[in-house]
């Protein structure tokens, strides 16, 4: 596993508005692209259970996007994370467990199979492995009944979407983790989640969820702090002196008709130094990351929206509906309308 896993001390740490016209996407709080990818993609909490655990126990997770259809039908990407509020555990793919210690938090961006268990490797067969997960919160208790349950756990998942475009989920790991040592709403984050489910005040569940959001930000927030200089992939850029201005101008106007001399010019940066800096970092052109991202925007507006296909690829950047037909075909393999078909039938179905 990497270095942010097998490293305790180095702590790891929302969908653009719906699309009214080019301006929208115009002289926005852009120069912070983290939040309009997360605003971008959907973020969506889920809370789910809390553990209650003593003795020999493990619960070894299916995949989480077999999930998906119980918990959280809209979404096309469950993210699963584990908070320890009392005692110790381990907890991490088979074979390459961590021990984990109380206010620890660990999350799985990639919705991995991963073994929770009271010692390293230990696997109960019998025990549960996740799959009786519901939308609301429910209490699972784990061990032999004649031993004192010592250890705590709240866990969830938190949805989003992967298509067409989410340069946040690939940039991140397999597993992150955060000490418990951490502070400040990371630390306050379990009991407060635990005091709220158990109240079962009007509104609970919505409240949850947004604490689920905060504490997944405060954790994306905390692993671009700690990455060491650098560090390539899409949040390491986000720290690039070239990369970094490159990618605030994108999403502060992805509908201008941006060319690479003007992007570079704007920066202070050349075009050879530009390409070069953004292609190793990002792994994609300046070019083609602008593509991509004003499809994630129009995506989202055809699965939400009801405007007319050529109205969207307006709003986008897009000066005909062939063109914006053409590259949404490109990178999604499907044209605009039926993306939007698919999704329609996806949350009918759902519901």
């Amino acid at each position: 596993m990497g270095e942010q896993v097998r490293e305790r001390g180095r702590a790891l740490t929302g969908s653009a508005s719906t699309v009214a016209g080019k301006q929208q996407y115009s002289n926005t709080a852009a120069m912070d692209p983290l939040s309009d990818v997360l605003r971008a993609v959907r973020l969506n909490g889920a809370h789910f259970y809390h553990v209650e655990a003593g003795g020999p126990w493990s619960v070894l997770t299916v995949p989480a996007k077999e999930l998906v259809p119980r918990i959280l039908p809209h979404a096309e990407h469950l993210i699963s994370y584990h908070i320890l509020l009392n005692g110790t555990c381990w907890g991490g793919p088979l074979g390459e467990q961590i021990e984990l210690h109380a206010g620890d938090v660990i999350v799985f961006p990639h919705g991995d199979s991963h073994l929770m268990s009271s010692t390293r490797d230990y696997v109960d067969r019998s025990g549960s492995n996740g799959s009786e997960a519901s939308r609301f919160l429910s209490n699972v208790y784990l061990g032999p009944n004649d031993i004192a349950r010592n250890t705590e756990l709240v866990c969830g998942f938190l949805g989003c979407d992967s298509r067409p475009f989410n340069p946040l989920i690939a940039a991140l790991p397999r597993v992150i983790v955060i000490p418990g040592a951490a502070g400040g709403f990371l630390s306050q984050f379990p009991q407060q989640v635990v005091a709220e489910s158990r109240t079962g005040r009007v509104g609970s569940e919505t409240m949850l969820t947004r604490m689920a959001e905060l504490m997944f930000i405060e954790v994306l927030r905390r692993y671009v702090e700690m990455l060491p200089p650098q560090e390539a992939g899409w949040l390491g850029a986000l720290r690039d002196n070239v990369v970094g201005p490159a990618l605030s101008r994108l999403h502060e106007e992805p509908t201008r008709s941006w060319t690479l001399a003007e992007l570079a010019k704007e920066i202070a940066s050349s075009r050879t130094v530009l390409v070069e800096r953004f292609s190793s970092l990002v792994g994609v052109t300046p070019m083609l990351y602008l593509t991509r991202w004003r499809l994630q925007l129009a995506a989202e507006q055809l699965a939400r929206g009801s405007s007319k296909v050529a109205a969207i690829g307006a709003q986008v950047g897009y000066e005909s509906e062939a063109a914006f037909s053409r590259a949404f075909k490109r990178e999604t393999g499907l044209s605009p309308a039926a993306w939007r078909r698919a999704r329609q039938t996806e949350f009918a179905v759902a519901n």
